[in-house]
């Protein structure tokens, strides 16, 4: 079996591990990815949010995207019976990128995947990680070829970045089940022929169908559309045939979008996305990190996924960088605390969807402008920013607002920003 060496060893070529991958080549370290699948290949998250573009500029990264012309996004529509509530991500409380992209995933992965390599990084598909030694300071990483060969890799540092396969947290035993409740996806690419010319064409759609179900609508630059239904896994059950019949079925129910989609082709047969919430309880350890959904997948709504992917995927290159030139690193207070102080920022927003609580500010009447903006950067990404109330103020605000809005005949009280508690 031969032994290669690099610094830095990256565990799967998605967004984490290619940014990740990127940041610790500029930064003068030897990183090789290798990657269980061969791209393209398909997954969800394919609409991302503003923050993402900070850490693809980082990566030097973002010429190679805007070359694929993908359909760009500069805000978010929410919808429920008759209401509509759209954000604008110019108009927000936190400094930062007002657009970003929306995009079929396995065009966007392959393009950062051979970007990364480009800048210098080896890359590898269809290699799997068979074992690993975490045992002193040399890891050293056990895997298998596509054509069956074995090769032992040794490395100062592993970036896991493997996402649902969570290769090291599955091998040191510490996956955990995550706290949010189970749920399932139904989606589908589809043919777009119907779609409306303008701003409700190519924005993005949160559709409440019930309170706790939605659907999502994601329209790409190439005609085709990205749509799914999310919701218990009970919701489901009430419909018979097959997927490609349940979901014409949800979306022939909904009076915004059963036009548009009715009779359209599907390209593929709509698949399923059960259980998905899960999380590790170990995010580092000595000489590695878990970065992006091997870390914790939440949910898909309010596209979070591939934001936490690059920044995890950033941050843990960046401090795997100074620890290999000899720096002392704080991964608690400087990696696990920060990601989870906005992971824990985004459940509150994830339960409270569910819930109906942060639907009642979403669709109250007569929206007041500061906290649209405040919750706008949030839906970006900017959800480390203290001084936003919203952020700072999570856990209590949300339901705060949505108990005075159910008390107040769905209006959000005048002079509620003014009074400090936005």
């Amino acid at each position: 079996m031969n032994t290669s060496k690099t610094d830095i060893l990256v565990i799967g070529a998605g967004p984490a591990g290619s940014v990740a991958a990127a940041i610790a080549n500029k930064a003068g370290k030897k990183t090789r990815i290798i990657e269980k699948t061969q791209f393209p290949r398909f997954v969800i998250g394919e609409s991302l949010i503003p923050r993402v573009m900070d850490h693809l500029a980082e990566a030097g990264m973002l010429d190679a995207v805007n070359r694929m012309n993908f359909q760009k996004k500069f805000g978010a529509r929410f919808i429920k019976n008759d209401k509509v509530c759209e954000f604008d991500f110019s108009d927000r409380f936190t400094n930062g990128w007002a657009w970003t992209w929306q995009c079929p995933r396995a065009d966007f992965d392959l393009v950062l995947a051979r970007e990364a390599e480009r800048q210098g990084v080896q890359l590898q598909f269809d290699t799997t990680v068979t074992a690993v030694d975490m045992a002193g300071p040399v890891k050293r990483t056990t895997i298998q070829h596509a054509d069956g060969s074995q090769e032992l890799i040794e490395s100062e540092f592993i970036i896991d970045a493997s996402g649902y396969a969570r290769v090291l947290p599955t091998m040191l035993g510490t996956v955990k089940t995550a706290k949010l409740p189970p749920r399932k996806a139904m989606f589908v690419h589809c043919r777009d022929e119907k779609r409306p010319r303008g701003r409700e064409g190519w924005m993005i759609s949160f559709v409440v169908h019930r309170t706790d179900v939605w659907i999502w609508v994601i329209p790409f630059s190439n005609g085709i559309c990205s749509v799914g239904v999310v919701g218990n896994p009970d919701f489901f059950k009430e419909f018979e045939g097959t997927n490609s019949e349940v979901i014409r079925q949800i979306l022939e129910q909904d009076p915004n979008y059963r036009d548009r989609f009715r009779n359209t082709e599907f390209l593929w047969e709509p698949r399923v996305l059960e259980a998905y919430s899960a999380s590790t309880s170990e995010m580092y350890g000595p000489g590695y990190a878990i970065v992006g959904n091997s870390v914790e997948f939440l949910d898909p709504v309010f596209s979070s996924g591939v934001m936490f992917a690059t920044e995890s995927g950033s941050l843990a290159a960046r401090l795997a960088v100074r620890q290999l030139n000899g720096e002392t690193v704080d991964w608690k207070k400087e990696y696990e605390d920060y990601i989870q102080k906005a992971v824990e920022t985004f459940k509150t927003y994830v339960a409270s969807w569910y819930d109906g609580a942060l639907q009642d500010v979403f669709f109250a009447d007569d929206q007041n402008p500061k906290i649209k903006q405040q919750l706008s950067s949030i839906l970006a990404g900017y959800v480390w920013d203290q001084k936003n109330p919203w952020v700072r103020n999570h856990s209590k605000l949300v339901y705060t607002v949505s108990d005075l809005i159910r008390r107040n005949n769905n209006t959000i009280p005048a002079g509620l920003g003014a009074a400090g508690a936005v």
